[in-house]
């Protein structure tokens, strides 16, 4: 899974990151997928179709770095 994000926080200058991130897809017993990243802990996503399932774990993991990197500039001055 490729990752490209841009993101703007409070003030501070525009970020781009791009990374390479694996994902895991395993069919799920009840039916369906299951998706897993590796390098982020916590993300998953589901859905009826390996589509669906990957859609599903991006939007997982957009949503955990997004709150560590505001977590992480709490406190910065936006002067940096």
């Amino acid at each position: 899974m490729i990752l490209r994000s841009l993101i703007l926080l409070r003030g501070f200058k525009k970020i781009d990151m791009q990374g390479v991130l694996t994902a895991k897809i395993d069919k799920a017993s009840e039916g369906g997928y299951w998706a897993t990243c590796l390098e982020v802990s916590g993300a998953n996503g589901q859905g009826e179709t390996v589509k669906e399932a990957k859609t599903s774990l991006k939007d997982a993991v957009m949503l955990i770095l997004e709150d560590h990197i505001e977590d992480l500039t709490k406190g910065f001055s936006n002067e940096l």
